[in-house]
C-alpha cells in the first residue's frame, strides 16, 4: 500500500512521507491501516522492532489531531519521551504543535491543551487526570508505546489505570497500543476492544543464534565459523568480527560493574578498528563527558570512549547517557556494553546484539535465575537498523554442549512470556484508589469496583474475590488514616487525601510523613531526610559489608534527630530497614553539606545518575512534606525546617549558601567560591566589586554577567573589568570567555523534579 493511497490523512501526507523516503508502507503498517488507524478505530500493534511502529501511531496522531482533536502519546521513560518529541516535531509541517511533559505532579498542565500533540509518561498522564486537566477531554486518540510494561510491577498498574481512565472519561477514544514483545496480545486487544494487528515481518532479517566453541549457531539450523583465539573471550571475537565488516556491537550483562569492566576490555579490541578522524571525535567526545560531572565514573567512561567503546546503565548521569546513546547511533562508538535497562529504552539500534549474561542476580530468591523471554526477545530485537545494516544478528553464549541446547530452548525458540496485570497488588492498589475516589471516578465501593472491571486485570482474572478482598482492605486502609471517609456506602476523599492524591503520593508515604512531622517540635535536616528515605517512594540504598555496624552507631549517636519510633535490634528486617534509610539520609545530608559527587560516589558505592536520582526524590518528597505540614497547621517553625531541608537538597549546599544557590546560573560551586570572596548574599552581589565577582567565578565574564543581571544588578556588564588579582587559577587568568559553559560541569539545581 502506497502513503498516497492511506483514507484519512491530511493534504500533503503523501509528499511529506515522500521527502522522508517513504512512499510505500511496511505490511504492518498497511495492516493497520485496514483495522481502520485512520478511521479511529482502536488497534494494538504487536510488531517487531524497526519494523513501523512509530509511523502507525503517526498515521493514527495525523488522521486524529489533523481534524481538531488532540493526540496523546504515552511512554515508559522520561528519555524517550524527549526522543519522541523529536520526532514528531517534524508533523508541525501540518501545523500541529508539539508539547512533551514529563515532571511536576502537582499541575493541571493546562498550557499543555493548545498543543496538538502530547508526549508523556504514563505517570504524567495520571497525575493530569488526577489534577483536572482541563483538556483531557478533548483527548481523541491515545498511543500507548512499549504496551507490554503493564506487566511491569512498579509501572504497570500506572499505565493500566490511566488507559482505564481515558477510555472512561472519553468514550470515543481511539486507543493504539504499541509493542514488539507481547505473547498474549490478543488479551491486550480484546481488554482495549481492538483489533490485533501481529506480525513478525522486519524490514531487514533478524537472525539469532547461540555462539558456542568456534561457531554460531542459527535457529534455522545454519552453522558460520567464528573462531575464538586462544586466551581470547567470545565477546571480544563477536565484537572484533562485527567491526570488520563494518558494524556495531551491543553488548547485554546483568550488573553495571560487569558493564564498565567489559567496555574496558572491549575498547582494546575497538581502538585497532578507528580512523585517525574517529580518534580525534572521540577525544573531543570525552572531554565533553568528563564535563558532566565530577564524579570518578566520567572520567571511567571518558577513558573508554576515547578508545570507541562505552558502557551505558542506570548509574550514570543523564548527560552521560545521552551522549553515549548519540555517538552510539551515530556510529562513532562502536559498541556499548549495558545493563538490560537500554533494551527496553531509546532507540539504539546495532548490526550484532551479544547477550552475554542470561542470569541475573534476583534478591527475592538469594541467587541467580533466568531473564524472562520478553526481557531477551526486547534485547535481540535492538540487532538491524534499516538502510545502514544489511542484516540483525543477536547472540547469545554457551559454554557446553547442554548450555546450547538449553539456550535455544529457553530463548531462541520460545515465544514470549504472557503480559499479566500487577494491578492487584496493595501497594498499586492504594494510590490508584484514593486518586480514583478524589477525582470523582467513583463514590461508592460498588462503583470503584465497577471502574476495576474497566482494567486489564478484572479482564484476565477468573478470581473476582481476590481483587474485592483487596479492595476492601486499601479501602479501609485509606479510612483508618484519615484519607477517606464513609457514610453508609458513601466514599469521599478527606482534605487531606486530596492533597495526598493531588501530590502523586503513596499514601504510606504521607501516612509516614504526617506521623513523622506532627511528633517533631523542630525536625533537623537529617531527621527530615532520614523520614522521607524510608517511605515507599524512595528507594533506599542498601546495606553492603560493614555497613549494619556503621549505620548501628550512626543510629544510636543521632538517634534524637529521628522521627518516629525505631524498630528493636531485635526485630531485624526492620531494623536493617531503618539503617538503609539512615545510609540514604547520610548521603543527602552530605550532599547538603557541599560534599562533591566523586567523593559521594566513592563512599556510598554508587553512580551520578543514583545521586541525582536520590536529590530528585527528596526534594520532591520534602516539597509534599511542606504542603502536608501547611495542610495539618503545624507549627510555622515545622515548615520552615522543611523548607530549609528541602531547598538545601535541592541545591547541595549549606544554610550560610541558599541565598545565593538560589540565584539563576550560580548553583552549589559558585556560591562556595562567591561566599568565600566575602559575597553571602543577594544583597551583597547586588553592589559587590565586579572584580571580585569575575575573580570568584574564574574569569567566566558571560557567566557573571548573566549571575549579576539575575541578582538584580543595577549595570550587570564586565566590560573593561579584570578579575581580582590571584582569585583566577593561573592557566585561566587573563582570558576572555565567550562561553558560558563552567569547568565544574553543570551548576544548575539537581532537585528539580522534572
Amino acid at each position: 500500500m502506497n502513503v498516497a493511497d492511506v483514507p484519512g490523512l491530511p493534504t500533503g501526507a503523501a509528499e511529506h512521507y515522500a521527502e522522508r523516503g517513504v512512499e510505500e508502507l511496511y505490511p504492518p503498517q498497511a495492516e493497520a491501516v485496514e483495522a481502520g488507524i485512520t478511521g479511529g478505530e482502536n488497534v494494538v500493534a504487536s510488531v517487531p522492532t524497526a519494523s513501523g511502529k512509530t509511523m502507525i501511531a503517526e498515521l493514527a496522531m495525523l488522521s486524529r489531531a489533523s481534524v481538531g482533536g488532540i493526540a496523546l502519546y504515552i511512554v515508559p521513560l522520561r528519555a524517550l519521551a524527549s526522543e519522541k518529541h523529536a520526532e514528531f516535531e517534524q508533523l508541525e509541517a501540518f501545523g500541529l504543535s508539539v508539547g512533551v511533559s514529563t515532571g511536576n505532579y502537582e499541575s493541571d498542565g493546562a498550557w499543555l491543551g493548545s498543543r496538538d500533540i502530547i508526549v508523556a509518561t504514563s505517570e504524567k498522564v495520571d497525575s493530569l487526570v488526577r489534577n483536572g486537566a482541563p483538556w483531557i477531554k478533548d483527548v481523541s486518540v491515545v498511543v500507548a508505546d512499549e504496551v507490554h510494561l503493564v506487566d511491569d510491577a512498579h509501572r504497570g498498574p500506572t499505565l493500566e489505570v490511566t488507559l482505564a481512565k481515558l477510555r472512561a472519561l472519553n468514550p470515543d477514544l481511539q486507543t493504539v497500543a504499541l509493542s514488539a514483545t507481547v505473547g498474549n496480545a490478543a488479551e491486550i486487544a480484546e481488554w482495549l476492544d481492538a483489533t490485533l494487528v501481529d506480525s513478525d515481518w522486519r524490514p531487514i532479517e533478524l537472525r539469532m543464534g547461540v555462539h558456542f566453541g568456534q561457531a554460531l549457531h542459527f535457529e534455522d539450523g545454519t552453522t558460520e565459523e567464528l573462531a575464538v583465539r586462544q586466551n581470547q573471550r567470545q565477546t571480544a571475537a563477536l565484537v572484533d568480527d562485527t567491526l570488520s565488516e563494518g558494524g556495531s556491537s551491543l553488548v547485554f550483562v546483568n550488573s553495571r560493574r560487569n558493564a564498565e569492566s567489559a567496555a574496558r576490555r572491549l575498547g582494546a579490541v575497538v581502538e585497532s578498528h578507528l580512523t585517525r578522524d574517529e580518534r580525534e571525535q572521540l577525544t573531543a567526545l570525552a572531554e565533553e563527558i568528563r564535563d558532566v560531572s565530577d564524579a570518578g565514573t566520567s572520567d571511567d567512561l571518558a577513558d573508554v570512549v576515547e578508545r570507541g567503546a562505552a558502557f551505558h546503565h542506570a548509574g550514570l548521569a543523564r548527560g552521560h547517557r545521552s551522549l553515549v546513546e548519540d555517538a552510539f547511533r551515530d556510529r562513532l562508538v562502536k559498541v556499548v556494553s549495558a545493563t538490560p535497562t537500554l533494551a527496553a529504552g531509546v532507540n539504539t539500534p546495532a548490526r550484532r546484539v551479544v547477550v552475554r549474561d542470561w542470569r541475573r542476580y534476583d534478591g527475592t530468591a538469594g541467587g541467580m535465575l533466568p531473564l524472562d523471554v520478553l526481557e531477551v526477545h526486547q534485547m535481540c530485537g535492538r540487532a538491524g537498523r534499516p538502510g545502514l545494516d544489511p542484516y540483525g544478528e543477536a547472540v547469545l553464549l554457551a559454554t557446553g554442549h547442554d548450555e546450547l541446547d538449553e539456550l535455544f530452548d529457553r530463548y531462541v525458540w520460545a515465544d514470549p512470556e504472557p503480559v499479566r496485570s500487577k494491578l492487584a497488588a496493595e501497594p498499586a492498589l492504594r494510590t490508584h484508589l484514593l486518586a480514583t475516589v478524589a477525582s470523582g471516578f467513583a463514590r461508592t465501593r460498588d462503583e470503584v469496583l465497577s471502574f476495576l472491571d474497566r482494567t486489564l486485570y478484572a479482564s484476565q482474572s477468573d478470581d473476582e474475590g481476590h481483587l474485592t478482598a483487596v479492595t476492601d482492605d486499601v479501602l479501609a486502609y485509606l479510612e483508618r488514616n484519615g484519607f477517606l471517609e464513609r457514610d453508609a456506602d458513601e466514599l469521599e476523599a478527606t482534605t487531606l487525601g486530596h492533597v495526598v492524591s493531588r501530590l502523586y503520593l503513596d499514601p504510606m508515604s504521607a501516612a509516614a510523613i504526617v506521623d513523622g512531622i506532627q511528633d517533631s517540635a523542630e525536625p533537623t535536616a537529617l531527621g527530615l531526610y532520614h523520614l522521607v528515605s524510608r517511605t515507599p517512594d524512595m528507594y533506599e540504598l542498601y546495606l553492603r559489608s560493614g555497613d549494619r555496624e556503621t549505620y548501628t552507631e550512626e543510629h544510636y549517636e543521632r538517634e534524637d534527630e529521628l522521627l518516629g519510633p525505631a524498630p528493636s535490634e531485635f526485630e531485624t528486617e526492620r531494623f536493617e530497614d531503618w539503617l538503609a534509610a539512615l545510609k540514604t539520609a547520610r548521603l543527602l545530608e552530605d550532599w547538603a553539606n557541599e560534599v562533591s559527587e566523586d567523593r559521594l560516589t566513592e563512599r556510598y558505592g554508587i553512580g551520578p545518575g543514583d545521586v541525582r536520582g536520590k536529590v530528585d526524590t527528596a526534594s520532591w518528597l520534602l516539597g509534599a512534606a511542606e504542603q502536608l505540614a501547611a495542610e495539618l497547621d503545624l507549627p510555622n517553625r515545622v515548615g520552615r525546617a522543611v523548607s530549609r531541608a528541602r531547598r538545601r537538597v535541592d541545591h547541595g549546599v549549606s544554610e550560610e549558601l541558599l541565598d545565593l544557590a538560589e540565584i539563576g546560573e550560580v548553583g552549589r560551586k559558585r556560591a562556595r567560591r562567591l561566599h568565600d570572596a566575602g559575597i553571602e548574599t543577594r544583597a551583597d552581589l547586588r553592589e559587590a566589586d565586579k572584580e571580585i565577582v569575575l575573580g570568584a567565578l574564574r574569569g567566566r565574564r558571560k557567566t557573571a554577567e548573566t549571575i549579576l543581571e539575575n541578582a538584580g544588578h543595577p549595570d550587570p556588564s564586565v566590560d573593561g573589568v579584570e578579575p581580582k588579582a590571584g582569585m583566577v587559577p593561573t592557566k585561566e587568568a587573563g582570558t576572555v570567555d565567550t562561553d558560558t559553559s563552567d569547568e565544574d560541569g553543570d551548576q544548575s539545581s539537581l532537585g528539580e523534579f522534572q
